[in-house]
């Protein structure tokens, strides 16, 4: 206001002897601009009053929607701030931000483990002495988190045929491809996804470079299959559960209008034990249905876990008598050093498989009970490399009267690595 008024005398000393004559002089033009340049610095100065004024009410309603937020993040106990965006006047509206290209909402990761392996002795003649290397499993996955409650997978595998017969490439095929849903511990897949069968039970033994937890090892079931499932907890995680109902096809084409319903439910009495128990039901062609139930107990330490589990599954077999099998397993697992860790296991396979032959990477003998023996140290060279030196030794046992065969040991130096 300091300038307006000085402004306004300069005029008024002008204007003063002007007006004393009554004959205009060559200063009036200059006048009568200097008294409109007044009048117009009057007017700014009025604006920015009431700009200023604006602000004020602004920033003030800014300061009370903070407060606001704030207090309704202390009630949800989420812990977050409210980012305080400073108002400036005159200045133009912010920019909407930049869209994140397709490739940076995409996660790219893989795996690959394989073997240097030796058959040191074998029942089978045929395959006995053999020696070689096999790619026991890689994995190629893509990730994407497409909303934030809305996440997709797909995810290609490939592996050696492994028995020891086939010659063929390494061909890939995709082993997942699913949408995911979650929410508060909730998550609803559609597509081909893990199933229930030994997903938990194979995350808790942890040690799949080395080999297969027994349901998955001895054929009882598949780890994918194409459907919808539901998994979840509560109790602060301390009940966990997985349900799925699939074509009971695994990672192939549905072949018929059976479908298998599988379900397990897990209990976590303490922060180191855990307890589950699965059952599913397979509705195949013909008079083939099959039913598995599994129980299993997980026990885990600072430096050590331990895992006991006993399965049995009911195969009817068309035009011949049912066959019931059934296996139990023990196996521990010691963090010794730093980069070092032993695991030891043992399966008892209280019956024979009539498809014992097909497993892959063991050529076990069929419809002979047997046991397995699995020793193996790894060595971690960095925490996505490991060498894995072990042994697998099957004994055969004698049934109905029929001699045993001969018993198989397995030696093995496998390389694991993830990216």
């Amino acid at each position: 206001m300091h300038r307006t008024s000085a402004v306004l005398v300069f005029a008024a000393m002008l204007a003063g002897p002007a007006g004393a004559q009554s004959v205009t002089s060559p200063d009036d033009a200059l006048r009568r601009e200097v008294s409109a340049l007044a009048e117009r610095l009057g007017r700014l100065e009025s604006e920015n009053a009431a700009l200023k004024q604006a602000n004020e009410s602004l920033t003030g309603r800014v300061a009370e929607l903070e407060a606001q937020a704030a207090g309704e993040d202390s009630a949800g106990d989420s812990g977050k701030a409210v980012a305080t965006v400073p108002v400036a006047v005159g200045s133009a509206p912010a920019a909407a931000p930049t869209p994140q290209p397709w490739y940076e909402k995409i996660k790219v990761s893989g795996l690959v483990f394989g073997d240097a392996y030796a058959v040191v002795d074998h029942h089978d003649p045929t395959i006995d002495d053999r020696t070689g290397f096999w790619i026991r499993r890689g994995y190629l996955t893509f990730d994407s988190q497409l909303a934030s409650e809305w996440s997709a997978r797909l995810r290609f595998e490939v592996n050696s045929p492994g028995d020891f017969s086939t010659n063929s490439k390494l061909e890939p095929f995709v082993k997942d491809a699913y949408l995911a849903w979650k929410r508060e511990g909730h998550e609803l897949y559609l597509g081909l996804s893990p199933s229930p069968t030994f997903d938990f039970v194979e995350t808790f033994w942890g040690q799949r470079p080395l080999e297969k937890t027994p349901l998955d090892l001895y054929r009882f079931g598949s780890s994918r299959d194409m459907g919808v499932a539901y998994k979840g907890s509560a109790s602060n995680g301390k009940v966990f559960y997985h349900a799925m109902f699939g074509n009971g096809s695994g990672d192939g084409s549905e072949t018929n209008d059976g479908k298998k319903l599988m379900g397990s439910i897990g209990l976590r009495p303490t922060d180191a034990l855990v307890l589950q128990l699965y059952a599913d039901y397979e509705d195949r062609t013909g008079a083939t249905d099959r039913s598995t139930w599994q129980a299993f107990a997980g026990w885990a330490g600072a430096r050590s876990r331990y895992g006991l589990q006993y399965a049995s599954q009911q195969r009817e077999v068309q035009g011949a008598p049912d066959e019931d099998v059934a296996v139990a397993s023990v196996f521990g697992v010691w963090h010794l050093t730093e980069p070092g860790t032993l695991t030891v296991r043992y399966d008892r396979n209280f019956d024979g498989y009539a498809d014992a032959d097909k497993i892959p990477y063991l050529r076990i003998a069929t419809a002979t009970p047997f046991d397995l023996a699995i020793l193996a140290w790894q060595h971690e060279l960095h925490p996505n490399i490991s060498l894995i030196p072990s042994l697998e030794y099957v004994h055969y046992r004698s049934a109905d009267g029929i001699s045993n065969p001969d018993d198989d040991l397995y030696g093995r130096l496998t390389l694991y690595f993830g990216f």
